[in-house]
């Protein structure tokens, strides 16, 4: 009966040739000794009843040899041709369905979970299931479902995506398991009742992004993503942008000495004193003394920053009723790195560990300032790119400034406003006498997913005695009036 013999390799002690092994069907890891002799799985038993070593015969004769006590693995035969375990025990095409596992043992296991019934198979390996499928597609084709039941893990998971890539997507699908990482765990764990509820259950195998199940389509409705969780504090945008959502991409824009800042200063009191989230702030051209000064001249409708008379203890008790708790405000204060990716870390670290729900990046464009102009494009498309994943990831909305250029896009890279999913021009004529019309910042929307309108989005006044940004409902003369569309909810 046995099919492999007692190699050296195989046992702690194989020096004496005289031991009487035996190779038997037998019982083990859960597996039935009628399961055993289904798939001709032979242990090697030393004479003193331990399982020593276990054989798996491919259907080309070659052998794959488990030593049970070292855990190691050998093969004898032409293993390159063996390709799929278990193939010359079931017909092609001889049941509805076709079950491909990872391990010779899994593919047991799914057999004998599934009743004994059912043609079940396995590849040689994660790495070798694309070529071992490809090599047996006539044979895996003939049955009208195949199921894939791979490990749980990223190399299983990777292979299972492999091989569906080789067959018609309608026959394919997806044995999903989360309970346990393999199929002969769930059956030493007397799980078949999971199992075979996981496997009834399989969905048709779609690549990674692609949604088609109504159960998906429900939980997407349950994320409840287009609920506004802030406004803006200004009453136009409001209207026109219904607020603000976790998982998009606000971004301003203007020519260089516009203002953007301190819009964003505006921005980020406002959700400080309106919500109780965390709040992260990058602002790469300000010190910590002008931002902390910033954010208590809101507090106490003055230029923090330029008045003699506030002391020190004043600015603190100000400040602490700004932010309302501890760790609640996180601030970026490491200036010292060009390397994009520590501002990526630093964003995800806010957005992580931080709990942070908005986040304001100013700017982007100074991340890559002093590079050659290639490199700008490509390191800013990088950015941008990695930025508008993150924010679907983990959830926060991220508020974002940009240069423009002479033709009114932003500086370095068109990526930047493509990713967002709104749009924000600020537009003001530096040049003007009269200092009404010289600080007034009118906003002009660009791009609005959400919402859909576009258009004037408000004027803004900047008070240069108070610092404070706040709406003009009536432009100074010279400026068009504020558009307020019709707008449809």
């Amino acid at each position: 009966m046995a099919y492999f013999h007692g190699d050296q390799d195989l046992t702690e002690d194989t020096t004496n040739e005289d031991f009487d092994y035996t190779f038997q069907y037998l019982p083990l890891r859960g597996l039935t000794a009628a399961t055993m002799e289904k798939f001709e799985i032979l242990t090697k038993v030393d004479p003193n009843g331990t399982a020593v070593a276990q054989g798996y015969k491919y259907p080309n004769g070659a052998i794959k040899i488990r030593n049970l006590l070292k855990k190691e693995f050998h093969t004898k035969g032409d293993m390159s041709n063996a390709h799929l375990f278990g193939k010359d025990k079931f017909n092609a095409g001889g049941a509805k369905a076709v079950t491909i596992c990872e391990g010779e043992l899994d593919a047991a296991s799914v057999f004998q979970l599934l009743g004994s019934k059912y043609p079940v198979v396995s590849v040689r390996s994660a790495s070798s299931a694309r070529k071992d499928c490809a090599a047996e597609f006539d044979y895996l084709n003939a049955f009208d479902a195949i199921y894939l039941c791979f490990d749980s893990d990223e190399p299983g998971q990777r292979a299972a995506a492999e091989v569906a890539g080789l067959f018609n997507f309608n026959k394919v699908y997806h044995v999903q398991l989360t309970k346990y990482k393999d199929a002969n765990d769930y059956l030493q764990n007397n799980a078949e009742k999971e199992f075979l509820s996981t496997w009834h259950n399989a969905k048709k195998f779609l690549p990674e992004g692609i949604i088609s199940s109504n159960s998906e389509v429900l939980e997407i409705f349950k994320e409840e993503k287009s609920t506004a969780v802030a406004t803006y504090p200004w009453a136009t945008l409001q209207e026109l942008t219904k607020g603000i959502r976790y998982g998009e991409v606000v971004l301003l824009t203007a020519m260089e000495g516009v203002g953007k800042t301190e819009i964003f200063r505006g921005l980020e009191y406002h959700l400080l004193q309106s919500t109780d989230a965390n709040i992260g702030v990058i602002h790469l051209e300000e010190g910590k003394r002008r931002f902390f000064d910033g954010v208590v001249g809101y507090e106490l409708k003055t230029a923090a920053h330029h008045d003699p008379y506030l002391t020190p203890e004043q600015k603190f008790d100000a400040y602490q009723k700004v932010v309302k708790r501890d760790n609640r405000l996180h601030f970026y204060t490491h200036f010292s790195s060009d390397d994009p990716d520590a501002i990526l870390d630093s964003i995800r670290f806010m957005a992580g560990a931080c709990e942070c729900r908005f986040i304001f990046l100013d700017h982007i464009t100074m991340l890559v300032s002093g590079t050659a102009d290639g490199d700008e494009r490509r390191l800013l498309d990088y950015i941008s790119t990695k930025l508008a994943g993150m924010v679907e990831e983990l959830n926060f909305a991220l508020f974002m400034i940009s240069h423009e250029n002479d033709d009114g896009k932003t500086r370095g890279s068109r990526n930047i406003s493509k990713i967002s999913d709104l749009w924000v021009q600020l537009v003001r004529n530096l040049e003007s006498t009269d200092p009404l019309e010289r600080n007034t910042t009118r906003l002009v929307i660009k791009k609005n997913r959400f919402a859909a309108q576009t258009g004037p989005g408000g004027a803004l006044y900047f008070d240069k005695d108070t610092y404070m940004i706040t709406e003009r409902e009536t432009p100074p003369e010279g400026l068009p009036p504020v558009e307020h569309p019709d707008v449809h909810h």
